[in-house]
């Protein structure tokens, strides 16, 4: 565990389908009273929360390409440039897993620079969707993350058949360039899990029970 608090480690996350905006007035109202360090919302709801979080430290983080990835460059180019327009500073991009499986890896990091172009300066985080992908597969998508320019590669969507583990994170951590960061999310649920993942290499954490996690960390720190 490093200096700096658990909060400043979580995008505080509500991705669901069926999220309203009072849901989302929840989960901004969360994010500020535990100083998360940003929330991760669907393209929807990102001009709601930038109002939400103005003025706050809370950052605000939104999905591309969201959860299969499948989508053309070209669609995910305009996703963020439409996101970024409505206050999102933060984006989490999905590669096409599918091109990642053929091992076209220019296809994606041709992909990952034109989003990271779009973002015009603003942090892009590569979800590798790692469930899918070999060792090798995942050591390449870093790769072509790190060569594409991308801040951040991150684990998982929420939405596979499986989400974070320390050995991806840490299969990761030694994949990407020493000055680019892991997010491990899908699953995360205990402080337990949290410590663990950044003991591993995360230097972010993508979780929708960011409050519980919150609760267990300060009562620990009480009984210390």
């Amino acid at each position: 565990m490093s200096e700096k608090s658990i909060n400043k480690y979580i995008d505080h996350t509500l991705l669901k389908a069926f999220a309203t905006e009072a849901d989302i007035e929840k989960l901004c109202s969360e994010a500020k009273e535990y100083h998360f360090k940003s929330v991760c919302v669907n393209p929807s709801n990102v001009s709601l929360a930038s109002r939400l979080l103005k003025d706050s430290d809370v950052l605000v983080c939104t999905v591309i390409g969201f959860p299969l990835g499948a989508n053309t460059t070209s669609v995910k180019v305009y996703e963020t440039l439409d996101a970024v327009k409505n206050g999102a500073t933060e984006i989490d991009m999905v590669i096409n897993i599918g091109k990642a499986k053929e091992h076209d890896y220019a296809f994606i990091e041709n992909e990952i620079r034109e989003v990271v172009k779009a973002a015009s300066g603003n942090l892009v985080k590569v979800i590798i969707e790692t469930c899918y992908l070999t060792d090798e597969e995942k050591k390449e998508v870093c790769k072509a993350a790190s060569l594409a320019k991308a801040t951040f590669v991150k684990t998982s969507t929420g939405f596979g058949t499986g989400g974070a583990t320390c050995s991806d994170v840490s299969l990761m951590k030694q994949s990407i360039n020493s000055d680019m960061f892991v997010k491990a999310s899908g699953g995360i649920k205990t402080l337990e899990d949290c410590k663990n993942l950044i003991a591993s290499g995360a230097s972010r954490i993508g979780a929708s029970s960011g409050v519980a996690i919150m609760k267990d960390y300060l009562n620990e720190g009480e009984k210390n």
